[in-house]
């Protein structure tokens, strides 16, 4: 019986590479029914909004997506559309692994690491107050009279929420994950010396949700700064993190870094009963239809995607594929080649049409 997915191109180089991985999974031999659907820039433009309710129905049905990057502009316009889509589908555990691949410049080797990131709050709520607004005066004004503390008149305000629930079903989703793929250690991450009720609240309710996993894994914190520099100094010492939104968004983009960066990056989004997979990286915009960019993150996202439908056989051979391909040098793009003006470097189809050839 086929498994029927919904297929979201994305933006920019988006459609390039979500259609390679998509043609890298179906030469897995998989059967899937792939059900095309859109959302981001394209979206807006074919029928005026930015993630059409046609879109969060199709992900519901299926349960499963694969999503190409979409595009979020940086500080002003519209929100980031990844971000709806998780918190519309409360796909509250986003999760990102940092791997290395013999081939990929790195000044690491034998990276393995598993980022648990909260996905539904912290200041990714997008509880945000403009600066002059009025709502933002009188908050200004209630905040003081409450915290007995000084907000200068011209701020924008964004608000950090933290609860006991979120916090409480990340950390377990962490270890029982942590524990199925026989891993030996989780790090909780805060930073809780200072924001004693929102990251305390984070730390307070991961110590007692380790309780239950007593003798199971190692338990350990961390303050988030010390951990940036601890994962650039001494990554091996580390197996799996769990973190708040903020915190896991930049450091497994610092992960990502250690193995070479976001061009080798899956991700995927999973909630109780639904789950969507997309590469870490952006839409690129200015690379958008010219067969130049690499596709593995994305590719390694359908990875992440085959194993989450239990297909472990096929996730292997294509993340082996994958492997293969990037140690052997020859069939990549110019990311992957020693320098990026090798004239031997090939475009994403052509990539893409080397790794299907390593799984006939």
């Amino acid at each position: 019986m086929a498994h029927k997915i919904t297929f979201i191109p994305g933006d920019g180089i988006g459609t390039d590479v979500s259609t390679a991985a998509q043609r890298c999974i179906d030469a897995t031999g998989v059967k899937i029914e792939w059900e095309e659907a859109i959302a981001g820039l394209s979206a807006q433009e074919k029928c005026g909004e930015l993630l059409p309710q046609a879109t969060l129905d199709s992900i519901k049905k299926n349960k499963v997506a694969l999503k190409g990057p979409m595009g979020t502009p940086i500080g002003g316009g519209f929100r980031s559309v990844n971000v709806a889509i998780r918190h519309a589908l409360d796909l509250y555990a986003c999760v990102r692994p940092a791997k290395s691949y013999i081939g990929v410049k790195s000044y690491f080797k034998d990276i393995d690491l598993l980022i648990f990131r909260e996905n539904s709050e912290d200041l990714y709520a997008g509880i945000e107050f403009e600066e002059g607004k009025p709502e933002t005066k009188a908050l200004i004004a209630q905040i003081e009279a409450g915290s007995k503390k000084k907000i200068r008149p011209d701020s924008g305000i964004s608000i950090k929420p933290i609860s006991i629930t979120a916090s409480a079903r990340i950390v377990k989703f962490a270890f029982e994950q942590a524990i199925n793929l026989k891993r030996k250690k989780l790090t909780v991450v805060h930073k809780a010396n200072i924001m004693k009720f929102t990251d305390g609240l984070f730390l307070r309710t991961a110590r007692e949700v380790a309780k239950n996993y007593e003798g199971k894994i190692i338990f350990e914190e961390a303050i988030v700064d010390n951990m940036a520099m601890q994962l650039v100094q001494k990554p091996h010492n580390y197996d799996c993190l769990v973190l708040p939104n903020l915190y896991g968004d930049i450091l497994s983009d610092l992960c990502a870094g250690l193995v070479g960066g976001l061009g080798v990056a899956p991700g995927a989004n999973i909630g109780d009963d639904l789950a969507v997979f997309e590469a870490v990286h952006g839409s690129a915009p200015k690379y958008a239809g010219l067969n130049k960019v690499n596709p593995t993150a994305m590719i390694l996202s359908g990875v992440l995607m085959l194993r989450y439908i239990k297909e472990e056989s096929a996730a292997q051979k294509l993340e082996n594929a994958v492997k293969d391909v990037i140690a052997e040098g020859k069939f990549v793009t110019y990311d992957l080649k020693p320098t990026p003006t090798d004239p031997s470097a090939v475009g994403t189809r052509e990539m893409a049409d080397a790794i299907i050839k390593r799984l006939k």
